[in-house]
């Protein structure tokens, strides 16, 4: 059974779908089978794996009118759940019993297929991203050392406690990721204590790992390549390649338990 990850942020602007994208692509070249699942209206991670939108997305999932693996698309760096536009508004096109559940249900069925499924869900508390938690082993909570991103990340931890206890009592907090992060500013550097410090009161922890600010993400994003091959010595690749690699050790920390 693949394990399940979401990145997760009330707050935009932190590289969560950045974060995702580039864990899942590190995960296939290590010859890892990966499904992205795009939860995001926005479609920014369907769009950096060039899938097509046009063709049947995890709306038609949602909705029951196609299985995952029916709307399954290929690309380059594994398979994809892709956006739509449809997905906005799903609070209230979504009216049924159990309506937590159907990510979970969904991706179910095709689970045995892949090593990772990487959930991306939008910045936002709904039902979108209650479905992404639900069906999620872990969560990651990308951040930036400011304080505006101080403040979404104890926002975003209640909800993560009552997505543990009423509808998912598996879902562990894997951490917080620092992003976009200048160590040569003091602000940066007092805000990241302050989450350390905000992260032992919530019983989590920081990732060792800081992903500083680098144009070579944005360069890959923007021509829709992946980052480790499009600038394999930047700080961003270097500091991700450090981020999964502590990741994936805590994961086989727990398998062992």
């Amino acid at each position: 059974m693949a394990k399940v990850i979401a990145f997760a942020n009330q707050k935009g602007g932190v590289a969560k779908t950045t974060s995702a994208l580039v864990l899942g692509q590190l995960y296939c070249r290590a010859k890892c089978k990966v499904l992205y699942v795009d939860m995001d209206p926005q479609g920014n991670l369907s769009h950096s794996l060039i899938a097509n939108p046009k063709k049947l997305t995890v709306w038609d999932v949602l909705s029951k009118e196609k299985t995952a693996a029916e709307a399954v698309q290929k690309t380059e760096w594994g398979d994809c759940l892709c956006s739509s536009p449809e997905l906005a508004g799903t609070d209230k096109k979504l009216d049924i019993i159990g309506k937590e559940y159907l990510l979970k249900e969904a991706i179910e069925t095709v689970s045995n297929r892949y090593h990772y499924i990487i959930v991306d869900p939008p910045p936002a508390i709904g039902i979108l991203t209650i479905n992404t938690l639900a069906a999620s082993d872990y969560v990651v909570i990308p951040s930036q050392a400011d304080m505006y991103s101080l403040i979404g990340i104890g926002q975003i931890f209640p909800t993560i406690e009552s997505i543990r206890k009423y509808y998912n009592t598996k879902l562990k907090i894997a951490g917080i990721l620092i992003t976009r992060y200048n160590s040569q500013t003091n602000i940066s550097r007092e805000l990241s204590q302050m989450m350390e410090d905000t992260a032992k009161q919530l019983q989590t922890k920081v990732f060792k790992a800081r992903i500083r600010e680098s144009v070579a993400v944005k360069e890959a994003e923007a021509s829709q390549v992946e980052l480790f091959s499009h600038a394999p010595r930047s700080n961003a690749t270097i500091d991700y390649c450090d981020f999964i690699a502590e990741f994936d050790g805590d994961i086989r920390t727990d398998e062992k338990v």
